[in-house]
């Protein structure tokens, strides 16, 4: 199982302890464990272009520079760990500026298929409250991706540093971390998407059938056969699949890219590094240089 931890702040406080503490438990000796510290990892904030919704995940500025390994890392992760402090009852600025890149992600543009097997634990943390919203902010956009299986543990700590958490507060923590890791499956291939998953990839499939989305879009469900009978979750099949009945999800579950094409950094035959590059990398430009006129004004 591939394990990817994402830290909403460099520093190795409470959160990134409970965390890391979690994976350590979870994680077996065949894993594999990678980190990303924001805003590190990905110092951008990203500028409402929308190019990544109406042209392409490439377009994006930041694309080439950061969001490629990022991007990579999230796909070929089984288990997103999310760690973040409340600051002001919500998530890390650093890691909202993270997910509002993977806007063109959400199930009503583009989703990657792998999501729907993939399980997610995020991690809250504050000295009083707000850790409710502060998860929030981040399953918001999990599950609009499609990911699997979501848990999420907040915790009122009662203390600025770890060392100042009383020992009552960290047994607490200690029996629900063995908790959630109980619920981990580690053969990514038997993690089954939750029913509320399905039940929206069935809505956004009724309106992309229905042509109700932008094209781009309709085209990326169409060519994965999602329109179809082709569903992201099922195994592939040699012979006909029965489609799944949009209006009959499964009653029996009640609970909560492979490697993703990477640009040809050094073109086709004949052209030189620059030329690739300036294909996939913009200069931080004004918003004015990157969207007509009558869209920034």
């Amino acid at each position: 199982m591939n394990i990817l931890m994402i830290n909403g702040t460099m520093r190795k406080g409470s959160t990134y302890r409970i965390a890391k503490m979690f994976v350590e438990r979870v994680t077996l000796s065949q894993d594999t464990v990678n980190e990303l510290f924001l805003p590190k990892d990905m110092p951008e904030f990203c500028r409402g272009c929308g190019l990544c919704i109406t042209q392409g995940a490439k377009k994006c500025p930041d694309y080439f520079i950061y969001l490629r390994r990022v991007t990579k890392l999230i796909d070929e992760a089984d288990l997103l760990v999310f760690a973040t402090p409340t600051y002001v009852y919500h998530t890390t600025g650093q890691i909202k500026a993270l997910l509002d890149h993977y806007g063109y992600r959400w199930m009503l543009h583009r989703p990657e298929g792998s999501m729907f097997q993939k399980q997610a634990v995020c991690f809250a943390t504050a000295a009083g409250g707000g850790m409710k919203s502060a998860l929030k902010d981040i399953t918001d956009s999990l599950k609009w991706w499609g990911v699997g299986r979501i848990y999420t543990y907040g915790v009122a700590i009662k203390s600025m540093s770890w060392d100042g958490v009383e020992k009552d507060v960290k047994d607490k923590i200690d029996k629900k971390v063995n908790e959630i890791m109980a619920k981990i499956v580690h053969e990514p291939e038997k993690v089954t998407p939750s029913l509320r998953a399905r039940i929206l990839f069935c809505l956004m499939r009724h309106m992309h059938r229905r042509a109700l989305m932008q094209q781009i879009d309709t085209d990326s469900w169409k060519e994965k056969g999602w329109l179809g009978d082709k569903r992201p979750w099922m195994p592939e099949s040699s012979g006909p699949e029965k489609a799944e009945p949009d209006a009959q999800p499964h009653q029996d579950d009640l609970e909560q890219e492979d490697d993703q094409e990477q640009p040809e950094i050094f073109g086709t035959a004949g052209q030189d590094f620059q030329q690739a590059r300036g294909e996939y990398v913009q200069e931080r430009l004004p918003l004015e240089d990157l969207m007509p006129e009558d869209m920034w004004r």
